[in-house]
């Protein structure tokens, strides 16, 4: 592929047509990018092997071709974050990000896509949204599209959904990545201390102040500044914040003197604004200068079809080692899906952090489990708990023991995905197509 001495980033070019992608990768050369072009055709099933990590984006031509399409669906599978550029408009991944190039290729474009896509490619490995389902796709798309831009963002959903992870995915796909992501929770901070906080103070402003400080607004110069729990600010610090954003100017508490700022604002709140501005609670104005572009986190149980792969990512921060070296029982992800987690992915996170202590290596099963998480809202979760009882049934009755177990899991993983044949496929752990044929055999409704 590349050579040892070439430290530019790696671009794989997807195509049938050699010509084709000989001229894109000169586009690339010139571009500073190191162009790896892989020509697919009927002989070679699997022309890429496995993908070098290295590799920052993915240009693909022509997927309408059955060929070239089955290899960038099996590439997306190994690499679900990295980006696609697709010169079709009809051609979409599962798990990643896919972005739309023009036909002919457009220099300024493709330029800053492949710049977004290197920033992305840095993102997905410290700061990563887990999951495929539906809702948390949909959370990706709108960070992808927003990134760019300056445009205030507020992000709503329940506690322990991820907001904070949702706001600096977004400032490390921006072009302010390499200035400052400054956090602040805004109802952790009594509100006569929020001020000095968000716009810093001069030596001697009020009693204790034997210093000048910087604020957020300072510390965050160029880059972004979160503002958590906004929900939470005082009416009086909300005609403070509204005018800063209006004149992008402050003063430091206890001096007259302006200062301009340059600051992307991003904003979080677990509480229903709209309900807070109907009740006096919220200014109005302000709602609408932070809601440019509003993101929804979905609380856990709306996308419960993700458990197994945050339960895969948790184990894995939580014990240091490779996938594998803890597992969970089929019977056990099932349950998991059936809970509410009112905690979601905080609460998930804790008890992932418990269950690594009691139990470092092997699968947890059941047994393993707090009381509250063995509770289902339909039948019992089964599972075998005598398993020399089982091995001196007859080997036609162990057979018929196993099949009503097998059924009583499918029945119980289709409740809790809400009888989508796939979601049910990931709580079991086991394609979709054995799920269908398995359904078919048993007469599942």
């Amino acid at each position: 592929m590349a050579t040892g001495n070439d430290c530019r980033a790696k671009v794989l070019v997807l195509d049938t047509d050699r010509d084709r992608a000989t001229n894109i990768s000169r586009r690339l050369r010139f571009l500073e990018y190191q162009p790896i072009i892989v020509v697919v055709d009927q002989l070679d099933p699997d022309p890429i092997g496995t993908a070098d990590d290295d590799i920052a984006a993915v240009i693909c031509a022509g997927c309408k071709n059955d060929a070239l399409h089955a290899v960038a669906t099996r590439l997306r599978d190994r690499h679900p974050g990295l980006p696609f550029l697709c010169l079709s408009n009809d051609s979409q991944f599962a798990n990643g990000p896919n972005w739309c190039l023009e036909s002919p290729l457009k220099r300024s474009q493709l330029e800053r896509l492949l710049s977004r896509a290197r920033r992305y490619h840095g993102t997905e490995r410290r700061h990563r949204i887990t999951g495929t389902s539906h809702p948390i796709r949909r959370v990706r798309r709108l960070i992808e599209q927003v990134a760019d831009f300056d445009t205030n963002v507020l992000v709503t959903g329940q506690s322990g959904t991820g907001k904070e992870l949702v706001a600096r995915t977004i400032h490390e796909l921006s072009n302010r990545c390499e200035q400052p992501f400054v956090p602040i929770n805004c109802g952790a901070i009594p509100a006569d201390l929020l001020e000095s906080e968000l716009f810093g103070h001069q030596k001697g402003a009020f009693t204790g102040a034997v210093t000048s400080r910087q604020g957020r607004f300072e510390l965050a110069e160029g880059g972004t500044l979160f503002l958590d729990e906004i929900g939470e600010m005082s009416l009086d610090m909300q005609v403070k914040l509204l005018r800063v954003l209006q004149e992008r100017t402050f003063e430091r508490v206890g001096n007259n003197h302006l200062q301009k700022c340059n600051v992307r604002i991003i904003a979080a709140t677990h509480v229903d604004i709209p309900e807070a501005v109907r009740n006096r609670e919220f200014r109005e104005d302000l709602f609408y200068r932070l809601n440019v572009f509003p993101i929804d986190m979905p609380p856990l149980y709306q996308r419960v079809s993700d458990l197994p792969q945050l339960l895969d990512e948790l184990f894995i921060s939580q014990t240091g080692s490779e996938a594998g070296s803890l597992r969970v029982s089929p019977a056990v992800t099932i349950a998991l899906a059936s809970y509410r987690w009112p905690g979601n992915i905080r609460e998930l996170s804790n008890l992932v952090e418990r269950l690594a202590i009691l139990k470092p290596s092997g699968t947890i099963e059941i047994a393993d489990l707090p009381t509250k998480y063995r509770q289902t809202d339909g039948a019992p979760i089964v599972e075998i708990n005598n398993v020399t009882e089982a091995m001196q049934m007859t080997e036609a009755n162990l057979k018929e023991h196993l099949q009503t177990i097998e059924q009583q899991l499918i029945g119980q993983a289709m409740a809790a995905s809400d009888g989508v044949v796939a979601k049910a496929a990931r709580l079991l752990s086991m394609r979709r197509t054995t799920l269908v044929e398995k359904i078919s055999k048993y007469h599942i409704a």
